[in-house]
């Protein structure tokens, strides 16, 4: 639960410093880059984080993909009022506090895009519009065609990331993965373990947790995953029923209503909570969310306002969505996996894991970004499916040694759950979660 870290007569900050993970500044150094107002000094906090300040009338929000951020300007009596937090159900309960619960709407928030810096003037009404200043810019296409270098230096800044984390976590502190026996979710694991070897760490603290209701497929792939690589000791099948998942409770845990993200978020939401029920002490938990986005692996079959020219034409559109500029934007979500992360990152918040994504991180997105993807798929669907596992699996036998198996691809929601399961439990219809969640603020 969040605290009032920042109160002043008109601004209020609910986000926990301490929710931060950063791997290169104190909090107080990062808040300073902030306070900046430079976005190149913001570029040099390395991490994931949310941080807000306040100078006079200004202030200066920034975040990385891996937390949100959000604010709602309220009006008192002696002039505005801003609030900033990570949810909108924190915003909605200290406006009751102040007794102004009449001034709320969901959609009247609006989350801190990821990859900017953002400036709000606090001067009252008409509030001025935020300024967008970009502190993450990476360059496209800045790699050879070598598919055996990208793979290394891809999975070397994926390693790098790793090493960080671990130099951050008590050394009798377990470790945890969320683990499917998948492209991203295998590739981190190896990266972790790879890692706490090269750092003489003991490697009986990582457990790779897959979930299994019913006679789901990740359970066998995960095992044959780490069996064929002789870790098959670490893994850990989390069993759960059908009876225990509940779109309803992700859509009030997420804040959202996206289909996919309530689809993934409900599996992780349950296995998070089997993990707690198991581990009451456990705290440490990785996963890897990001990876899709990276290597731009999402069908675009299932998207209709998608083609593979605009996917590969557009940077960071998996990310960041279209981009603050542009009418699609939502200014209540922002796109992208700026939206999506909730998904991973709410349900561990909720049962208190520290989670890390390290696929989300400005210096992994940035080698992906150098990825020639035009030159190396000519446009062709197949190709570009078929790349991420191919640069992936070169990396990880580049940097770590391990021939890592690759299985076809398969969304976290349909592996962890039969197909007959599946159906039973998520209705078809986009707008029967969107109709959920507003009937959540409803009066």
């Amino acid at each position: 639960m969040s605290h009032v870290e920042k109160k002043l007569h008109d601004f209020v900050s609910l986000i926990d410093p301490s929710d931060n993970q950063i791997f290169n500044m104190t909090s107080q150094e990062a808040e300073e880059r902030i306070a900046s107002g430079d976005p190149q000094k913001v570029r040099e906090i390395e991490g994931s984080f949310a941080i807000v300040h306040k100078s006079g009338q200004q202030v200066y929000l920034a975040r990385s993909i891996g937390r949100p951020m959000r604010y709602f300007m309220a009006k008192q009596v002696s002039g505005p009022l801003l609030i900033v937090a990570e949810r909108i159900d924190e915003i909605h309960d200290y406006l009751k506090k102040l007794g102004f619960a009449d001034q709320f709407r969901p959609d009247y928030t609006r989350m801190v895009p990821a990859h900017y810096l953002v400036r709000l003037d606090v001067i009252g009404c008409p509030d001025p519009n935020p300024q967008f200043n970009r502190y993450f810019e990476p360059k496209r296409n800045t790699l050879d065609a070598d598919l055996d270098a990208i793979g290394e230096r891809y999975i070397s800044a994926l390693n790098k990331e790793c090493r960080k984390w671990l130099q951050t976590i008590p050394d009798n502190e377990p470790i945890g993965v969320m683990f499917s026996g998948g492209i991203d979710s295998g590739s981190v694991f190896l990266s972790l373990y790879h890692q706490m070897l090269e750092l003489g760490m003991n490697p009986s603290r990582l457990k790779a947790f897959t979930m299994a209701v019913g006679d789901a497929a990740d359970a066998d792939q995960a095992f044959r995953f780490l069996d064929q690589l002789n870790l098959s000791i670490f893994l850990e099948v989390i069993e759960a029923e059908q009876s225990e998942l509940d779109y309803k409770e992700t859509i009030r845990v997420i804040e959202d209503y996206k289909q996919r993200d309530v689809e993934a978020a409900t599996m992780g939401l349950t296995l998070l909570k089997k993990i707690r029920d198991k581990y009451p002490d456990w705290q440490w938990l990785a996963d890897g969310d990001g990876g899709d986005e990276n290597m731009k692996s999402y069908p675009i079959e299932d998207n209709p306002e998608l083609t593979i020219r605009s996917v590969l034409n557009n940077p960071l559109l998996y990310h960041e969505g279209w981009g603050v500029d542009k009418m699609k934007h939502s200014l209540t979500y922002s796109g992208g996996q700026s939206r999506g992360h909730i998904r991973t990152y709410a349900p561990a918040k909720k049962y208190g894991f520290k989670g890390f994504s390290p696929y989300t991180l400005p210096n992994v997105i940035e080698v992906s970004e150098g990825i020639p993807f035009i030159q190396l798929t000519d446009w062709k669907h197949e190709e570009l499916y078929a790349l991420k596992g191919d640069v992936v699996q070169r990396g990880v036998k580049a940097v770590t040694g391990f021939d890592m198996p690759v299985f076809p691809k398969r969304r976290f929601q349909h592996g962890a759950i039969t197909d007959e399961g599946f159906s039973e439990l998520f209705p078809d219809n986009e707008m029967t979660y969107r109709n959920y969640f507003r009937s959540l603020y409803a009066r």
